[in-house]
């Protein structure tokens, strides 16, 4: 019969390609290729609401401009006695002479496009200007922040070797986040909440830190603690310089590597070339000076300088355990968060919920499919059969296609397969009924095959694509569930169409042109 070698190549490399993709779910390591993921309503796990402070992300661009005001008005010979925030996303610069009002409101106006001069006064006593961040700009701030987050977090949970995570804003200011799979939940929390601000500071030698400690903290310095102790007493306090002169900004690399001479792990950081520069200019100019490595205002160590570091590789020590270690190089490597995000929801999805999911979703699989294979079987005989095989094969193709597009498969996932059997056995009969008619009008059992296949051809076709753009609609529309309930459905369309036009009319040519069956079993 002409085209049926190569419609049998076509149907049995599918069907291999299809078992080479399905094995590794049920016989793991057999071959190297992805399982089938389960989601988590299956398989267990954990779900995060997380708020990014997008406030903070503002007040941490006031800060930068706060210390780069600073800078320049020292550049410029310009004597002012104080810089504070006024708490409306404003500073107030107060200045030593009436005179140089002039000069700060040009610099503000040339150098600073966040912020605008609010207002200025001169009096006998006060001269003043006020800044504050343009309206519009503090806005784009706290979208941005939440956009960062997202991708920071991400990057993490990637690293962290989460398969098939859920992360997603809500709303304004919030991130929903499913991790299936993770039972370390604190562990977990611990990465994504993380801030993880890195910053070089010098520590304040020229002032005395016991009377820092009662109080008389000397202006431009502050009092940070060692990290890694969780008791107050055990803290060791460090007076440190406020100004930053290095962050980890320029990072480009962090890796975690064990100490020779004490066998402890430690993360060893790279800066990128502008971060090297500035790392050499700093340790340059402060041989013999101690030079703290703060993440999140703890201070981790504070080495001296013992000559100029070229290359733009540091080493940020403490007592980790190797997991500590590995967990702050992927903070590190991943990028630090705009704004620190607080945890407002949490659930912990625990495995036996999704094993009893699972078990009823196949109870639920097996009965109507066991159903429906008798019904077919007795009602249309040989060609029920036909219908059987395809059938099943369709369920083949199905899991092929979740292993082979690494989709996840979720309890809605389930329904969309059910709901694909029902419209694969639907194709089937339309076929059926379109043949029956041919054979009462007395043709051969060939020709009303073929015949049966090309007139049923359009309405299924019809039926099956109009639902393939309903669930591409619902994939490129949806979120979480949905999208796994349009992914098992997009694929049974698919998988339908190929076994009851293309499979099923091979089977039939094979017993009616090729056997040349004289009776048609239908």
């Amino acid at each position: 019969m002409k085209g049926y070698t190569w419609r049998v190549v076509v149907v049995l490399g599918v069907l291999l390609a299809a078992v080479v993709y399905v094995v590794p779910t049920f016989k793991p390591g057999i071959w190297p290729h992805k399982q089938i993921n389960l989601g988590l309503d299956l398989q267990g796990g954990m779900h995060l609401a997380l708020e990014v402070e997008t406030q903070k992300a503002v007040d941490g661009t006031l800060d930068r401009i706060q210390g780069e005001l600073r800078s320049l008005l020292r550049e410029e010979r310009i004597r002012h006695s104080r810089m504070e925030t006024s708490g409306d996303n404003g500073l107030v610069i107060g200045l030593m002479d009436a005179d140089d009002v002039e000069k700060v409101e040009d610099l503000i106006e040339n150098e600073f496009e966040e912020v605008s001069v609010r207002s200025s006064s001169r009096t006998q006593n006060d001269v003043k200007v006020k800044i504050a961040i343009i309206g519009e700009r503090a806005g784009q701030i706290r979208d941005q922040a939440v956009e960062q987050a997202l991708e920071t977090i991400r990057n993490r949970i990637d690293q962290f070797g989460v398969s098939e995570p859920d992360i997603r804003v809500q709303g304004e200011r919030r991130i929903l986040i499913q991790l299936p799979g993770v039972t370390d939940t604190d562990r977990a929390k611990e990465l994504i909440g993380r801030t993880a601000q890195l910053e070089f500071k010098l520590l304040d030698e020229d002032n005395s830190l016991q009377r820092a400690l009662e109080g008389q903290v000397p202006p431009g310095s502050e009092i940070l603690y060692q990290s890694g102790d969780t008791a107050q007493e055990g803290r060791r306090p460090y007076l440190v310089k406020k100004d930053t002169l290095l962050t980890g900004a320029y990072l480009e690399d962090a890796r975690v590597k064990i100490d020779s001479q004490y066998n402890e792990p430690y993360v060893t950081i790279d800066f990128d070339r502008r971060g090297a520069r500035i790392f050499e200019r700093i340790t340059a100019e402060n041989v013999k000076k101690h030079l703290a490595i703060v993440l999140d205002n703890n201070v981790y160590s504070a080495p001296v300088i013992q000559e100029k570091i070229g290359g733009g590789t540091a080493r940020i020590t403490g007592n980790f355990s190797m997991q500590e270690a590995h967990d702050l190089a992927i903070v590190l490597r991943a990028g630090a968060l705009p704004a620190p995000v607080e945890i407002i929801e949490e659930r912990t999805v625990g495995p036996s919920l999704g094993h009893d999911s699972i078990r009823m979703g196949l109870i639920s699989m097996a009965v109507g499919g066991i159903l429906v294979l008798l019904f077919m079987a007795v009602y249309y005989q040989l060609a029920g059969l036909i219908a059987n095989t395809a059938l099943v094969v369709n369920i083949l193709f199905i899991a092929a296609g979740l292993a082979a597009f690494g989709a996840t498969l979720t309890l809605p996932g389930i329904a969309g397969i059910i709901l694909t059997i029902g419209m694969a056995v639907d194709a089937n009969v339309i076929i059926f009924e379109r043949i029956r008619e041919e054979q009462r009008l007395g043709k051969t059992p060939a020709s009303a095959v073929a015949a049966g296949f090309d007139r049923a051809a359009v309405a299924v076709l019809d039926a099956n694509v109009t639902t393939l753009i309903a669930a591409l609609v619902l994939y490129q529309f949806g979120t979480g569930p949905v999208r796994g309930f349009a992914v098992t459905l997009s694929l049974g369309v698919l998988a339908s169409l190929f076994t009851a036009l293309f499979a099923c009319r091979l089977i039939f040519d094979y017993f009616y042109s090729v056997r040349r069956m004289k009776t048609l079993s239908i």
